[in-house]
């Protein structure tokens, strides 16, 4: 059961509210049409209702409003346009993905591909899909938490006679199974026929709520709307008078003093009241699409047939008896809840993750066998392949690099909170972005030292290099070289909303970092910090063991270095900025 009440949207500058004192039902086993002409505010109750635009009202899911269902995902369903995702991505890709997002069993995938049909293109990129697979794996997103209510947003529109008439019978199927299916519709006639009940909106107001039988009947069809004390009186005269005549009128009785005349006219009607001495209050042509104009905003529609659905006080928690709908505000996107896989997923599910890594690895192979022509040049940047005209060397750009596209693909293809315009920032969600880029980070550092070695020993000879001498302390600054990278990448991608900022953060380092710690530091040092581990020992609660100082020692030297000391600064205002602005978003909403 769905209860939409008092949905009301945040009016914009002087323009009027798209959404207004709305109250309507769905009921389960029943597909309902939200019908109204394109700018009547159909796909705003539809975001009102799933508390993606502010505003006042309140919707519940089976008696509880969306923000306190514990797995969203599993209760509704939503497809509110295209399905947002990488084009490069596999269909049956993109459906594990939302596994991950929904908190369900990966075999949830291929058993939805198998219900919409797509089965046959699992492996199909995202971007070569046409409308009407698109929107099959839209639906098949939607069901993968089995929800017991469906909210579609046109979801016909575009498609095909024959694609239309597939999806109809799935919603049918869907909620001939218990499921609530709440869908918009722009054409009465197709409402009429699909759907059970129809809600007409105009102008963001109630115009009516109907079941599909009377909708079909007093709103596709023109009509004399009568408003009589004897409708009784003058419908028998009418029905006489055009049995007598043999044309075709049928008389329907609404209610109270209401009468509905079709296949007549206003002029007949009137004569044959006038004929006849019957009083009219009313006597108007309508015609069934558009429906009577509303006098006020509540009114109630004249040729409604079914009360507009109303939930006893009792059951409104948190809104007393008469008072005005509750603000409805816009809420935050949820992570995951299954953040580490989902990363991993969203990592690995695309070509283009693996041609980097072989493009930063091949490219710094070939460094390494061009600087070891001049035999100059250290062992350690020959083979980390890092001339001194690069800022950085490949690896580490590689690896700031997977870390911008971890928070930049988001935004470019959404596929967390496509409808916010943002990505969760939650805890869960980083931790897991930051693991996947560091491992990545490592991987690709080992990688790249692996196959520098090998060519180099290739082109010139096992003699032209080994092992350098500090190779431990050698190898924990080149990993924390190529993991800080990758995540001053993420942290600035999330925090300026794109790739692009990503990388120039990680370029800034040794760019600007660098130059300006250096020239801050100039000069000569007239105070040692020789003796910081005992002090910090004697600080501290736990007494580490006296070994444990040479590797604080080793971490000491690596961040006194300048590339070191500018990364970790660079993290660290970063990490702040961050927070700062997840929380100043949060307090926004």
């Amino acid at each position: 059961m769905l209860q939409a009440i008092g949905l009301t949207s945040a009016p914009r500058g002087d323009l009027p509210p798209a959404v207004d004192d709305l109250t309507f039902e769905a009921r389960p086993g029943q597909l309902t049409a939200l019908l109204g002409e394109p700018g009547s505010g159909r796909t705003t109750a539809l975001r009102l209702m799933l508390e993606l635009e502010p505003g006042r009202g309140i919707t519940y899911f089976r008696g509880r409003p969306l923000h306190e269902l514990a797995h969203p995902a599993r209760e509704v369903g939503t497809l509110l346009g295209d399905v947002p995702g990488h084009p490069a991505r596999t269909t049956r890709g993109q459906l594990k993905l939302m596994c991950a997002v929904a908190g369900v069993p990966v075999s949830r995938a291929q058993e939805m591909l198998e219900v919409v049909g797509l089965s046959g293109v699992a492996d199909q990129r995202l971007g070569t899909l046409s409308l009407g697979m698109d929107r099959r794996l839209g639906l098949a997103a939607a069901l993968l938490g089995d929800p017991h209510t469906l909210l579609l947003d046109e979801p016909a529109e575009g498609l095909s006679p024959r694609e239309n008439a597939w999806l109809h019978g799935l919603l049918r199927g869907y909620a001939d199974h218990g499921g609530t299916v709440l869908c918009t519709f722009g054409d009465p006639k197709e409402a009429a026929r699909v759907a059970d009940r129809v809600v007409t909106i105009d102008g963001g107001r109630l115009v009516a709520d109907q079941d599909a039988t009377a909708f079909a009947r007093t709103r596709l069809r023109p009509r004399v709307a009568v408003a009589t004390p004897h409708a009784a009186r003058l419908g028998a005269l009418v029905s006489r008078e055009a049995r007598a005549a043999q044309r075709s009128v049928e008389v329907v009785a609404e209610d109270g003093n209401h009468l509905s005349v079709y296949g007549s006219s206003c002029a007949e009607v009137g004569e044959t009241a006038f004929r006849n001495g019957v009083l009219l209050h009313r006597l108007a042509d309508e015609v069934g699409d558009t429906g009577p104009d509303i006098a006020a905003p509540g009114a109630r529609a004249e040729d409604d047939t079914a009360p507009i659905a109303t939930v006893p006080s009792q059951e409104r928690p948190g809104r007393p008896e008469g008072s005005h709908p509750l603000p409805l505000a816009r809420r935050p996107a949820r992570t995951p809840l299954r953040p580490l896989r989902y990363e991993l997923r969203r990592f690995l599910g695309v070509r283009s993750t693996f041609l980097l890594a072989a493009a930063v690895v091949a490219s710094s192979a070939l460094l390494a066998v061009l600087l070891a022509r001049s035999g100059q040049v250290p062992a350690p940047r020959l083979l980390a392949a890092w001339p001194a005209l690069l800022p950085l060397p490949p690896a580490a750009l590689g690896a700031g690099l997977f870390g911008a596209l971890a928070f930049g693909d988001e935004y470019r293809y959404p596929a967390l909170a496509a409808d916010r315009g943002t990505v969760p920032r939650r805890l869960g969600l980083l931790l897991a972005k930051l693991l996947v880029s560091g491992a990545a980070a490592l991987l690709l550092a080992a990688a790249a030292v692996a196959v520098d070695f090998q060519g180099l020993r290739l082109v010139y000879g096992a003699g032209v290099t080994g092992p350098p001498r500090e190779w431990l302390g050698l190898g924990a600054g080149w990993a924390g070289l190529t993991v800080g990278c990758a995540w001053a990448g993420l942290l600035a991608a999330g925090i300026f909303r794109a790739t692009a900022a990503g990388l120039a953060a990680v370029l800034a380092v040794p760019v600007v970092v660098v130059p300006l710690l250096r020239k801050a530091v100039a000069g000569h040092a007239v105070r040692s910090v020789a003796g910081l581990p005992d002090r910090l020992r004697d600080l501290a609660w736990v007494r580490w063991p006296h070994a444990l100082d040479h590797w604080l020692v080793a971490a000491l030297h690596l961040v006194a270095e300048p590339v070191g000391a500018a990364l970790a600064l660079s993290l660290t205002v970063l990490i702040c900025a961050y927070l700062f602005t997840g929380l100043r978003h949060r307090a926004r909403w």
